[in-house]
């Protein structure tokens, strides 16, 4: 067969949890939240980020 899912291809798993990334950022980024949501905030991202591989 032609192409081995050994790498190089783009899943759409893959840019579901960038866009879930991209989107926990951008309300982190925002301003009026407190510092319980901030935390909150930031554990969703550190655990998306371990589910992508980035940590």
């Amino acid at each position: 067969m032609e192409k081995s899912n050994t790498g190089g291809q783009y899943t759409c798993n893959e840019y579901r949890e960038e866009m879930i990334l991209l989107g926990l950022q951008k309300r982190l980024a925002s301003q009026g939240l407190t510092k319980e949501e901030k935390e909150s905030l930031l554990k969703e991202i550190a655990k998306v980020e371990k589910q992508m591989g980035l940590d």
